[in-house]
């Protein structure tokens, strides 16, 4: 009832109605058999409102000495800092650690190897961590997931903030990977 007084559109569904079937809200009343498409014709309000803004490069870009991007980011198996979903067990045998994931190009040229343990130095700190050698990644970028304290590879990201949102920078950040 709590949740109905603050979210209307939730009004018809009930633990009794999605133990039998799911719901897709709006649902505004028991007798309602929920949405199946939320916006099939047009937005309730009209049409969505965007606001263009201009682009503002990475305030810190690979260079010599730090020669690759790093992006960071989520991995399927986990949520945020993996304060719960790391003590999963069927969650943590899928990823049970955070990887460095590199171009096949780039991690011939460091001399890498699948799962050989690198090294990723940026102007802030270093993590260690085992090398997934993709595809996913393109040549001179690398990606690591956040989810896990051991490898806490958001020290390495630039506190650099968005002028607007003051939202820090953590998907461009130059770092540089060698052998650990």
């Amino acid at each position: 009832e709590e949740v109905v007084k603050v979210t209307p559109s939730y009004a018809g569904i009930s633990y009794e109605r999605l133990e039998k079937q799911g719901i897709q809200w709006p649902c505004p009343t028991p007798e309602h058999q929920g949405t199946k498409f939320l916006h099939k014709d047009q937005f309730s309000r009209g049409l969505g409102l965007f606001t263009a803004i201009e682009f503002i490069p990475p305030s810190e870009l690979p260079d010599k000495e730090y020669p690759f991007l790093l992006s960071t980011g989520r991995v399927l198996y986990h949520y945020h800092t993996g304060t719960m979903t790391t003590r999963a067990q069927g969650l943590s045998e899928r990823c049970p650690e955070s990887l460095v994931e590199v171009n096949p190009v780039d991690a011939d040229k460091l001399g890498i190897s699948e799962g050989q343990k690198v090294k990723v130095t940026s102007r802030r700190g270093a993590v260690e961590a085992k090398a997934r050698i993709t595809n996913k990644s393109s040549q001179g970028t690398i990606f690591m997931n956040f989810h896990f304290a051991g490898t806490a590879v958001n020290l390495l990201t630039n506190p650099a903030l968005d002028p607007v949102g003051k939202i820090p920078e953590y998907k461009v950040c130059a770092v540089k990977v060698e052998a650990a």
